[in-house]
């Protein structure tokens, strides 16, 4: 099996994985807050307490991904054009 038939075999197995994810799974966990819709802070004596709501996602602590993002404007853009 050549180099290149390899390189381009590999990329559309990456590919697929990543747009099989987007369907089944279009929410993920927000990169800044790791998914708790919060920040923990700590107080004077040391201890945990929640912080304010994550600006990113809204206190969800899920965010759509990059993928499904593309799907949805892309279809959005699709339908608005064939009215």
């Amino acid at each position: 099996m050549s180099l290149p038939l390899l390189a381009s075999a590999c990329l559309l197995i990456v590919t697929l994985g990543y747009v099989i994810k987007c369907w089944l799974s279009p929410f993920g966990d927000c990169r800044k807050c790791a998914g708790m819709g919060h920040q923990l802070n700590r107080n004077r004596k040391g201890t945990l307490k929640r912080g304010k709501d994550c600006r990113r996602c809204d206190g969800t602590g899920k965010r759509i991904r990059i993928g499904r993002w593309l799907y949805n404007r892309s279809a959005r853009t699709y339908r608005a054009g064939t009215r």
